[in-house]
């Protein structure tokens, strides 16, 4: 399965970690990852590919002589990495026992979907969603104008991102 050209298509996630081993194992724990591939390089382990809600996931341990780093030590995520699961509270619930730091508790969002946020402890930040409700782009727009509005926000300012109480502008 790991070397089928046919798994390999579409945008594959790359993470770097600062331990690729111990991110293996948190993953495995907090979103039911499961391991496809281990490549080492010596006691690190240099490629490993993974499973999560049948998507696939690369990922390597950091390589500072190449400047390959993880977010950690690069002073935070930069991006996000959306998950759809069957039930976003229990899997919140789930990624928070593992070890994960809540950035946002589950809340029903304007963009159709019930959804948290999390950060893992290797700096990645991942959002969990359930879709809750079909909501044409319209009214999706409207949603968000509305709550920008409320927020005392206009349109021109765009979303905040992250903070509890803040907007998650992005309607995976």
């Amino acid at each position: 399965m790991a070397n089928d050209p046919q798994a390999h298509r579409g945008v594959i996630p790359y993470l770097v970690v600062s331990d690729a081993a111990a991110a293996v194992d948190f993953y495995r724990e907090a979103f039911g990852a499961e391991e496809v591939l281990r490549l080492t390089m010596g006691d690190k382990v240099g490629h490993a590919e993974m499973l999560i809600g049948g998507a696939r996931v690369m990922m390597s341990g950091e390589w500072p002589d190449m400047g390959v780093l993880g977010p950690n030590a690069r002073g935070g995520a930069t991006s996000s990495i959306s998950v759809y699961v069957e039930d976003a509270d229990a899997a919140y619930a789930r990624a928070v026992a593992a070890g994960a730091v809540s950035e946002r508790a589950p809340s029903d969002q304007f963009y159709r979907d019930r959804a948290a946020f999390v950060r893992d402890p290797f700096g990645h930040r991942w959002s969990l969603h359930t879709h809750i409700e079909d909501v044409p782009a319209g009214e999706m727009q409207a949603r968000m104008d509305a709550m920008m509005a409320a927020m005392g926000k206009g349109r021109e300012t765009g979303a905040g991102a992250g903070a509890e109480g803040e907007v998650e502008a992005h309607p995976s």
